[in-house]
């Protein structure tokens, strides 16, 4: 009878080395692994826009009927809330002092014109 004694189950320099890479690997993906899931689960839980929710206020496709769209927002599912349209994010800026009354008419006359930003 043979008995091992625990001499076929050593690991030499390469063993050693291979299985100190192996387990940074797994601690690399369990780490993005918690990354990815924070940074979803952080995205999901955003708050709620608190602005007026009249005609008009989600945007282009707000569901009104000069639009002729059925959702609200741009291409939002049925039944979400459309976030804060660039007119109340412009006047929120203006609200803080961001911007003077200049800035603030000039940017507004852009947002507002027929053919949008960039078309003068």
């Amino acid at each position: 009878m043979r008995y091992w004694h625990g001499h076929g189950h050593v690991l030499g320099g390469w063993g050693i080395g291979v299985m100190a890479i192996l387990t940074l690997l797994v601690l690399l993906v369990l780490v993005l692994a918690a990354i990815a899931l924070f940074r979803y689960v952080s995205r999901s839980r955003r708050p709620l826009p608190h602005g007026p929710a009249g005609p008009g206020a989600a945007g282009p496709g707000s569901g009104s009927a000069a639009s002729g769209a059925a959702g609200p927002g741009w291409g939002a599912p049925h039944g979400a809330v459309a976030g804060p349209t660039p007119e109340q994010l412009l006047a929120e800026r203006f609200a803080r002092g961001e911007i003077d009354t200049e800035e603030y008419r000039h940017r507004l006359d852009t947002l507002r014109s027929v053919n949008g930003p960039g078309d003068g």
